[in-house]
């Protein structure tokens, strides 16, 4: 009788370790009982009924992705290249995913590639090569709604690689070679002209400085002139008065007015026209000469010159007939 008790309490924890089940976190499991579905374990502890309870599919609830081969892809000017996306997809329904349809996962691989080559084909090459959010947020929104009786959201899709063929790619290279080509050719003409800009203003600007340079020196050079001129008027009136202080009498004056006249007559002209004032002033220095005898003294007149010193034998000669026939040729020759 013990051995049956024993055994029946081997048999009810073979049967409680086999139907007692721990769902871990983020998984849940879906039960079906007698071929049916009974209900969906989130994450505990949870018993099912022997034999009439089994677990139909256990789902993972975590983010997760597929990563769709490349494949090829003709744009609106038929272009063929290949192209792989990313898709991150999460279950939100265990009870949809597991009956939604038999593969979800192959069918979310063959939704995706359709859907590519649909968008893709509304296309050109260079609005594929330059819209990739455009691509990834349609195909996004289209996944999502297509999904839902799957248990399925998507949570993103990336367009990974676009590969052109061969001969558009070498293509696209020279062209992208050709605008930086064209753009260093464009930053170089606008530094150099930069440059002249520059180098206008700053011959602008030294011409300036310049001008304002010679001007304010001429200025100077016309203030100090004019002061000059002014000092030597003030001297000269000073002068002027001191004589007026001084009384001088008409011979100083006569006397001032002959240096002038001698002053005026040391200058470059020539043509001097002397006041009638001055006339008077000679008239009037002449007869004082005249009358005090200034500069009628002559030089005294100079000795008789010395004979000239004779030689007799010259003279002798001088009267021979031959001496005289022979001087004549040589002065003839002369």
């Amino acid at each position: 009788m013990l051995y049956v008790f024993i055994g029946i309490a081997v048999f009810l924890l073979i049967v409680a370790i086999f139907n007692v089940k721990i769902v871990p976190q983020a998984h849940e499991y879906v039960i079906e009982r007698l071929g049916k579905y009974r209900t969906t374990w989130h994450a505990g502890l949870h018993a099912k009924l022997p034999i009439a309870d089994r677990v139909s599919n256990k789902v993972v609830l975590k983010e997760q992705i597929l990563d769709t081969p490349p494949q090829p892809v003709i744009t609106k000017d038929n272009v063929t290249m290949q192209i792989d996306a990313v898709v991150y997809y999460k279950v939100f329904d265990a009870k949809l995913y597991t009956y939604g349809t038999s593969k979800p996962v192959a069918a979310l691989g063959n939704l995706t590639a359709t859907t590519l080559r649909n968008i893709i084909g509304d296309l050109t090459l260079d609005d594929t090569l330059t819209s990739r959010d455009i691509i990834n947020n349609k195909m996004t929104q289209i996944l999502d709604k297509e999904t839902d009786p799957w248990g399925l959201r998507i949570v993103r899709v990336e367009v990974r690689n676009i590969m052109p063929p061969q001969d558009i790619r070498e293509a696209m290279e020279k062209q992208m070679r050709a605008e930086r080509e064209r753009r260093e050719t464009l930053l170089q003409a606008d530094g150099h002209k930069q440059a002249a800009i520059t180098r206008a203003e700053g011959d602008k600007q030294a011409m300036i400085l310049k001008a304002e340079g010679e001007r304010d020196a001429r200025i100077a050079r016309a203030e100090g002139e004019a002061k000059a001129i002014l000092l030597a008027k003030q001297a000269e009136a000073d002068g002027l008065r001191l004589l007026r202080d001084a009384q001088a009498d008409a011979a100083v004056l006569e006397l001032k007015r002959y240096e002038a006249l001698c002053a005026l007559a040391n200058g470059r002209a020539a043509k001097i026209i002397v006041p009638t004032d001055v006339v008077d002033v000679t008239r009037r220095n002449v007869l004082f000469a005249e009358e005090t005898e200034l500069g009628t003294h002559t030089k005294p007149e100079a000795a008789d010159p010395e004979p000239a010193f004779s030689d007799p034998c010259c003279e002798k000669l001088s009267d021979d007939p031959e001496y005289q026939d022979l001087v004549k040729p040589a002065k003839k020759q002369k």
